[in-house]
C-alpha cells in the first residue's frame, strides 16, 4: 500500500512539476538570469551526460515563445490539481477521513501556491548556504520550514478536519527524514542521472527524476503513517491506556515480518531487472 501510494504521488508530481518548472523558468528568465535547469544542476552538482540531459529536458528551445495556449493552461491546471488531490488522498486515507475529491479544489489551489513558495524558500536556503559539505547546513536549516509547511499541508488539504496538533508528529518526522534524504540525494543523484542519461539519453533524466521523487514520496507516506501512530500512542499514554508486553511483542514481530517480506520482494524485483538488463547487453 505504501509503495503504491508513493508511486502514485511520484507520478502525479512528475506530471505536474516538469511542465510547471519549464513554464516558470521560461517566464522568470525574461526578468532575471534564472534558469531552472542550471539551478538543478548546481543544486546536485551534476556533470557530464546527467547535466546535459537535465538541460535538454528543462531548458526551453531557443526562439520559442513562452506563452501558454488555452489547452496548455488547462492541462497545467489539471496536472497540478491532480497532484494536490493525490496528496489530499494520502491524508484522507491515513487519517481515515471521508474523501472530498474536487470539493476541496480551492484548498488544493492554495496548497499549490504554498508549495511554490516553499520550493522557492528552500531553494534559496540551498543557494545561500549550499557551500557546506553535502549541503548539510541548508538541509538542517530547512527542517523548521518543512515542519511548518507539512503540518499546514495536512491541515489545509484535509479541509481543516485534522487538528494541527495531531499533525505535529507527522510534520517533525517527515521534515527530519526529508533532510536526511536531501543529504543522501546530494551524493547519490549525480550517479543516478549520469547512469540513466548514458543509457537512455535525455529521457534518462525523466527516469532519474521519477526515481528520486518516488524515494521522496515514500518518505512522506511512511512519515504520515508513523506520525499518526505516534499521535495515537501519545493519546493512549496520556489516558493511561498502555498495551501489555505481549501485545507490544506481537506488534513488533508483525512489523519485522512485514519489513522482511517487503525487503525480499524488493530484492527479487531488483534481481529480475538486473537479469533482464544483462540479457539485453
Amino acid at each position: 500500500m505504501g509503495f503504491d501510494r508513493s508511486m502514485a504521488l511520484a507520478s502525479s508530481a512528475l506530471t505536474a512539476l516538469i511542465p510547471l518548472t519549464i513554464l516558470c523558468g521560461a517566464v522568470l528568465s525574461n526578468f532575471s538570469d534564472y534558469d531552472a535547469a542550471e539551478r538543478i544542476i548546481k543544486r546536485y552538482s551534476l556533470t557530464g551526460q546527467g547535466a546535459e540531459a537535465v538541460r535538454s529536458l528543462l531548458a526551453p528551445a531557443e526562439g520559442t515563445s513562452t506563452s501558454v495556449g488555452v489547452f496548455g493552461s488547462l492541462f497545467l491546471i489539471i496536472s497540478v490539481l491532480s497532484f494536490a488531490r493525490a496528496t489530499q488522498r494520502l491524508f484522507e486515507q491515513t487519517w481515515q477521513l471521508a474523501p472530498l475529491s474536487v470539493r476541496n479544489t480551492r484548498n488544493g489551489l492554495w496548497w499549490i501556491l504554498a508549495l511554490g513558495g516553499y520550493a522557492a524558500l528552500t531553494g534559496w536556503l540551498h543557494a545561500v548556504l549550499g557551500e557546506s559539505k553535502l549541503g548539510l547546513v541548508p538541509s538542517v536549516c530547512e527542517v523548521p520550514v518543512s515542519v511548518a509547511f507539512l503540518v499546514w499541508s495536512g491541515w489545509v488539504l484535509s479541509a481543516k478536519r485534522i487538528p494541527w496538533r495531531d499533525l505535529l508528529p507527522f510534520g517533525i518526522t517527515a521534515a527530519v527524514l526529508t533532510a536526511v534524504y536531501s543529504v543522501g540525494a546530494t551524493v547519490y543523484l549525480p550517479r543516478l542521472f549520469n547512469s540513466y542519461a548514458a543509457r537512455y539519453g535525455a529521457v534518462g533524466a525523466v527516469f532519474a527524476m521519477i526515481s528520486a521523487l518516488f524515494a521522496a514520496m515514500f518518505v512522506i507516506v511512511a512519515s504520515a503513517a508513523l506520525g499518526r501512530e505516534m499521535r495515537e500512542e501519545l493519546v493512549r499514554i496520556r489516558a493511561g491506556d498502555r498495551p501489555s508486553d505481549d501485545e507490544v511483542r506481537r506488534q513488533w514481530d508483525n512489523v519485522v515480518e512485514q519489513t522482511r517480506s517487503r525487503w525480499r520482494t524488493t530484492r527479487e524485483q531488483v534481481s529480475h531487472y538486473r537479469s533482464k538488463d544483462s540479457k539485453k547487453s
